[in-house]
């Protein structure tokens, strides 16, 4: 195994560790727009990953690309999702039908 995929791995098990600590200690309101943040670095993610799978270096880089582009992507429209259920839970002024 190539040193420099060892320490991409290295770096990326760290960041994913990092980011899950710091994402747990966020408050309840500033979880909302700390989504929509998300939502815009999965965009730049699905990006990379679509230029990364596009590449065709080896076997390996392509095919963690397109599990990289899949997973982004389904990670951006779910974020998408629950950043519009959330925001609609706190519009008011709508009257109840009765």
């Amino acid at each position: 195994m190539p040193a420099d995929f060892i320490s991409n791995l290295y770096v990326f098990i760290l960041a994913g560790f990092v980011g899950f600590e710091l994402i747990k200690r966020v408050s309840p309101l500033l979880h909302t727009p700390l989504m929509s943040l998300t939502n815009a670095l999965d965009a730049i993610v699905v990006v990379a990953a679509i230029i990364i799978t596009g590449r065709h270096e080896t076997a390996l880089s392509t095919t963690l690309g397109a599990i990289a582009v899949a997973a982004s992507f389904s990670n951006m429209v779910g974020g998408f999702f629950i950043t519009d259920r959330m925001i609609r839970m706190f519009k008011t002024g709508r009257a109840k039908k009765s």
